[in-house]
């Protein structure tokens, strides 16, 4: 009976981490996809300068980060400041201004926040 509950536990505990790790990889993959560098997708849509296509692809991924908890910080505040980047692309894909996607996309302000080591 021991051994049954110590390894539910264990099951219980990894697959917990696991969880945390899918969560921060998705977090983790969407900065170094669409936000690292000068030629950054990010840059192309705040620029006017991205596809339909890309843009789409951009909200998804926002879309994902949004039912993830940050490394760090409140979800409350997570859930803020993804939505502000969700907001500002929709605002995009409608033909709006380009305006409160580059303020969402602000890295500082996000990272002092929530991002992990």
């Amino acid at each position: 009976m021991k051994s049954i509950l110590k390894g539910s536990l264990v099951f219980t505990l990894l697959s917990l981490s696991a969880a945390t790790a899918d969560a921060n990889d998705v977090i983790k993959d969407a900065m170094k996809k669409y936000h690292k560098g000068e030629t950054s997708l990010t840059k192309k849509v705040g620029g006017g300068e991205a596809s339909p296509s890309e843009i789409a692809s951009l909200l998804k991924a926002y879309e994902d980060m949004a039912k993830e908890s940050p490394p760090k910080g409140t979800k409350g505040s997570w859930d803020t400041k993804v939505g502000a980047l969700i907001t500002g692309v929709k605002q995009i894909q409608g033909g709006g201004s380009a305006g409160a996607f580059k303020q969402a996309v602000a890295c500082k302000a996000c990272h002092d926040v929530h991002k992990g080591k």
